[in-house]
C-alpha cells in the first residue's frame, strides 16, 4: 500500500471526531441533548471556543442541530463528509497579529488620498448595512486598503486570503448564528476608530484599534447561545 499524506489535525476536528464516535456508538442517541459547551470543554480539557467550532462542524455535517436558547441536539447518527476548513477563531487571532501591525504602519505611511479611500470603504459598509445587507464587500475593501498602504504585495495577498476564510462553511454557519444588525453596527463603529487613528498618524492607537476590533469579532462569535435576533438580508 502506498504511503498516504499526513494531514495536521486541527483541534476542533479532534474534538468533533470524539463526539461523532460517541454519537455513532449510541452514547448520545438521535434526539438526545449533548452536554453544554462548558461541560464538554472541561471533560475534553480544551477551551469552550474550540468546542463551539467542533459542534458547528458537526452541524454542517448533519449530525447535530443547534437550537438557540435550548441546546445542541443529536440530529442523525450518519454524517455527510467531514468538514475540513480553517478554524474561524484561529483565523481571527492570526488577523489580529498581522492586521494590527499593518494598521500601525498605515498610520505612519498613509497619504490623504489613502485615508479618503478608507473612509470610502467605511461608507460602503454603512450603506450596505442601512440597506439591510451584510456589509461584507465594504468590509473586505476596508481591510485590503489598509494592507495596500504597506505597498507589499505578499501582505496584501495574506490579508485577502485570511479575510476570505469568512466564506468557509464553519465561518458561514457561525455568522448565521452570531452576526446581526446589532453586531454589524458595533463592527462599523470599530472600523471608524481604526480610520480615525490612521488619519491622526497615531500608530499605537491604530494598532490597538484594529486589535480591539478583531478581539470583539472573536468575542461575538463565542457569545452564549441565545434566541437569534433579526438577521440582515444576504
Amino acid at each position: 500500500m502506498p504511503f498516504q499524506p499526513i494531514e495536521p489535525r486541527r483541534l476542533y476536528r479532534q474534538i468533533a471526531d470524539q463526539i461523532r464516535l460517541l454519537i455513532q456508538g449510541g452514547e448520545f442517541p438521535v434526539g438526545a441533548r449533548l452536554p453544554p459547551e462548558r461541560d464538554l470543554a472541561i471533560k475534553l480539557g480544551v477551551s469552550r471556543p474550540s468546542v463551539r467550532e467542533a459542534l458547528i462542524a458537526l452541524e454542517v455535517e448533519g449530525l447535530v442541530e443547534v437550537r438557540m436558547g435550548s441546546g445542541i441536539y443529536v440530529h442523525s447518527s450518519h454524517a455527510a463528509d467531514s468538514v475540513v476548513a480553517e478554524s474561524p477563531l484561529e483565523t481571527i487571532r492570526a488577523r489580529q497579529l498581522v492586521e494590527g501591525e499593518l494598521a500601525a504602519q498605515a498610520a505612519e505611511l498613509a497619504q490623504p488620498a489613502q485615508v479618503a479611500g478608507l473612509r470610502e470603504a467605511l461608507h460602503a459598509m454603512q450603506t450596505e448595512a442601512a440597506a439591510g445587507q451584510i456589509p461584507i464587500q465594504g468590509d473586505r475593501l476596508f481591510h485590503l486598503r489598509i494592507a495596500e498602504i504597506s505597498n507589499n504585495s505578499v501582505l496584501l495577498r495574506v490579508v485577502g486570503d485570511l479575510f476570505d476564510e469568512r466564506h468557509n462553511p464553519l465561518s458561514v454557519k457561525l455568522g448565521d448564528y452570531f452576526e446581526n444588525p446589532s453586531s454589524w453596527k458595533a463592527a462599523i463603529s470599530e472600523h471608524g476608530l481604526v480610520v480615525d487613528a490612521i488619519a491622526a498618524g497615531d500608530a499605537a492607537r491604530a494598532r490597538e484599534a484594529m486589535r480591539h476590533h478583531l478581539s470583539c469579532s472573536h468575542d461575538r462569535l463565542t457569545a452564549n447561545w441565545a434566541p437569534a435576533p433579526d438577521k440582515v438580508k444576504t
